[in-house]
């Protein structure tokens, strides 16, 4: 069975972080796994500008943040990439089973870092009755589809939740010639970020429903129209507030969920509200050696979170991997 000293599950900005933290602390046995063809994770596929402000100092897009960290990965030779490799198996002695093109691989870890980041809620989640059309999406699948495939989704949107992505592509429909009917919130207040609100929304003259709720999908092969409600402070829908809109698309963002299943099999700990591991310290799981960092541990706003956080992970994962190799722990670790 290969052995590693330190192995790395996805390779968006959390991963590389903590990649190359781990290797600056003294890590030179590194493999880095990235089911996608890519380094850079959901950073690719997010063209607009807001990143970087606190951890560059500068206002870079999603593919410039991330592209800095891949360079700098890909010039350290003690950090092995491995691309189109997805996870399958993991177990509590942190031995790891991936699958890429031709080959089934069994590796085991003195050491786990998992940054595999985190999934969209759905519509099922969302329990809204009615017909089951095509022209559902998540607002990260529309973003990847205008952003990497060059496609439209639709011309008449309405977007369900308001999430950050969901501000982002409000904006981005109207700028690729699409009307956004309407951006329906069930809380008294956005989900997403005062800016994303400002920018995205107010500033395209988009209507925003906040205590409104979609109550039923119309359609037949494709999205016609819904109905949306006014809510109470149950959530409930007020009689007398119904009103519907005539849409081909509707978007639902809604919130992420942490994409842990493969601790979860390992037998870590759980908090099952939230997908996230049980800990009293940020990065790591009831299991010593395995380590959760970036949008797998908890969901940030902003991704220089995600890196500063993933920074500290390389960091752990260095000194545990020094403290069972009976060597002193440097002072200076970074």
């Amino acid at each position: 069975m290969l052995e590693k000293d330190l192995v790395i599950v996805g390779g968006g900005p959390a991963g590389m972080a903590a990649a190359i933290s781990a290797y600056e602390n003294g890590v030179s046995d590194i493999l880095l796994l990235e089911r996608d063809q890519y380094l850079g994770g959901i950073l690719n596929q997010c063209v607009h500008t807001s990143f970087g402000i606190s951890y560059f100092k500068e206002v870079l897009t999603g593919p410039e943040y991330s592209g800095r960290f891949i360079n700098k990965v890909k010039a350290i030779d003690k950090i092995e990439i491995s691309l189109k490799s997805f996870a399958v198996n993991l177990t509590k002695d942190k031995i790891l089973t991936f699958i890429k093109p031709g080959l089934i691989q069994k590796l085991k870890a003195k050491a786990l870092i998992m940054a595999t980041g985190a999934r969209e809620r759905t519509r099922e989640m969302l329990h809204i009755p009615g017909a089951r059309p095509a022209g559902i999406f998540s607002a990260g699948l529309a973003q990847k589809l205008i952003n990497i495939e060059g496609l439209l989704p639709g011309k008449e949107v309405v977007i369900a939740g308001s999430g950050d992505i969901g501000l982002i592509m409000a904006r981005r429909f109207v700028l690729e010639g699409a009307k956004v009917k309407a951006v329906i919130e069930i809380q008294k207040q956005a989900r997403g970020l005062v800016r994303n609100v400002v920018q995205c929304v107010e500033d395209f003259e988009i209507p925003f429903y906040l205590q409104h709720k979609i109550s039923r999908i119309y359609g037949k092969n494709r999205v016609e129209r819904i109905d949306v409600a006014r809510v109470d402070e149950n959530f409930q829908e007020i009689a007398g507030t119904k009103f519907q809109l005539e849409c081909d698309t509707l978007l639902i963002s809604v919130g992420l969920i942490p994409e842990n299943e493969l601790i979860e099999m390992a037998q870590a700990k759980m908090d099952k509200k939230t997908n996230t591991p049980v800990s009293n310290e940020l990065n790591k799981t009831s299991i010593a050696g395995l380590f959760v960092c970036g949008n797998a541990f908890r969901i940030y706003d902003l991704v220089d979170s995600v890196t500063k956080d993933s920074v500290l992970a390389g960091r752990q994962a260095a000194e545990y991997l020094i403290r069972g190799s009976g060597r002193t722990i440097p002072a200076g670790l970074k």
